[in-house]
């Protein structure tokens, strides 16, 4: 008895349609760690940005308090470094100008604070830094 001819005729395509799915499936994979790679990147900087910020808005509370109390730049203490578990590794660089200025035309003139805080969190390609800018008299 000899093998059916239609059997005779088939040629093997089942190895090479495996081995493209396989290829496909293993770029899809690459491609979807990369993006989580990514994602996750983006999001680490988007925490120590925020942290920054907090870090800076502090700085430039506390220096608000320094100079109102002591009435001069002179007493705002530069720069600042956080010791709670939120602002670990983050500080704060002060600076602080005072204007005199008659605001209402007829008063003595008053002291305008202008400080400026950076805050700074993070090092190397995850370093984040923002500014905040504060007025007072």
């Amino acid at each position: 008895m000899s093998p059916d001819p239609c059997q005779r005729k088939q040629a093997g395509a089942g190895l090479p349609i495996a081995l493209f799915v396989i290829t496909v499936l293993a770029l899809l994979v690459v491609v979807m760690a990369q993006l989580q790679q990514g994602t996750g990147e983006a999001v680490s900087l988007q925490i120590q940005s925020q942290r920054a910020l907090f870090a800076a808005e502090s700085g430039a509370q506390v220096g608000v308090r320094e100079a109102l109390e002591g009435g001069d730049c002179s007493a705002v203490t530069s720069p600042k470094t956080f010791t709670s578990a939120g602002l670990a590794s983050c500080r704060a660089v002060m600076t602080c100008e005072s204007v005199s200025a008659e605001l209402t035309g007829n008063s003595p003139a008053e002291e305008i604070f202008t400080l400026t805080s950076t805050g700074q969190c993070g090092a190397g390609i995850d370093r984040a830094e923002r500014v905040v800018e504060v007025k007072v008299r």
